[in-house]
């Protein structure tokens, strides 16, 4: 099936949203692009719509993992949103939502990052 993504920015907030399958063959490309948006928008904060992810590997777990921790570096916060039952059992398991917040939508997620729609 594939991945397809898009990007937005709101102010200093990157909202990344997917669609399809997140596995290693697709891992590479979303990291390299998903890097060239954060420092081409001075990005601080990120949050990742995975309300159209149906499968996810550990290819697709180290790339969140990796932009987690290039955002905290940068003085941000990554949050999640719009999870799947499957992917939420993913996260749990993994120990995502220790580091990393969950919030129920994009709105509420936004909220949360003080940013007004």
């Amino acid at each position: 099936m594939g991945l397809q993504t898009t990007f937005e920015v709101r102010g200093d907030v990157l909202i990344v949203r997917m669609e399809g399958e997140l596995d290693h063959h697709e891992a590479e490309g979303l990291r390299d692009t998903w890097k060239d948006w954060i420092y081409m928008h001075s990005i601080k904060h990120i949050i990742l719509n995975l309300n159209g992810v149906s499968f996810m590997d550990s290819s697709g777990l180290g790339v969140v993992l990796g932009r987690y921790k290039e955002i905290v570096q940068l003085g941000g916060e990554m949050v999640l949103c719009s999870v799947s039952p499957s992917l939420h059992r993913l996260f749990d398991m993994s120990g995502f939502y220790k580091i990393i917040r969950l919030e129920e939508n994009e709105e509420r997620a936004l909220q949360g990052l003080g940013v007004t729609s």
